[in-house]
């Protein structure tokens, strides 16, 4: 169920550069032809899937200093067999990382990121990630065990040493945004 969702949500995915369509392009030839591709126990490479959690306002994204990266990167992680939908994989990884309660995804996702793991338990794999927006009613977070800590920043004014993957999806989502 969730890898039909997978291959339906990136078939109808319009990129929006050709970059990211020769992302799309790979993920799909990945799931063509690895069944178990959402898993992460999928080696060389797995579909994961993440949320840039955005405040009510649109100005503002949730990021959280990962434990194992030591930076700061947007929430998710992989998918686990209780999802469905790769959307609702990001909701509940979101979810899960923040305690923020009410998030809304956009089904549609805003950016493909393949990355490779330099370190933790996937170190080696690469992480085919479908990265979706989500919005947050309430700003009243809770740390998880997975976050060094986590904190508001304004779309437009991340910390200096943000991966570019994370910068890259801010100004995506900065574009998607309707402005006030």
């Amino acid at each position: 169920m969730l890898h039909g969702d997978a291959v339906e949500v990136l078939e109808r995915w319009h990129a929006p550069d050709a970059e990211q369509e020769e992302l799309r392009a790979h993920y799909l030839r990945h799931l063509a032809t690895h069944p178990d591709g959402m898993w992460r126990s999928c080696r060389p490479e797995h579909v994961t899937a993440s949320a840039l959690v955005v405040d009510s306002t649109g100005q503002n994204t949730l990021l959280t200093l990962h434990k194992t990266v030591g930076r700061w990167l947007q929430l998710g992680g992989h998918c686990e067999p209780g999802d469905t939908t790769l959307s609702g994989a990001a909701l509940r990884e979101a979810t899960e990382e923040s305690g923020l309660p009410g998030l809304t995804v956009n089904r549609e996702p805003l950016q493909l990121s393949r990355h490779l793991l330099q370190a933790g338990g996937c170190a080696g794999a690469y992480h085919l990630d479908v990265q979706f927006l989500v919005t947050a009613t309430t700003t009243e977070y809770v740390v998880s065990d997975e976050s060094d800590d986590l904190a508001w920043f304004p779309l437009n004014a991340l910390p200096a040493d943000t991966d570019t993957s994370v910068q890259s999806l801010s100004t995506r989502a900065n574009h998607q945004i309707p402005q006030p």
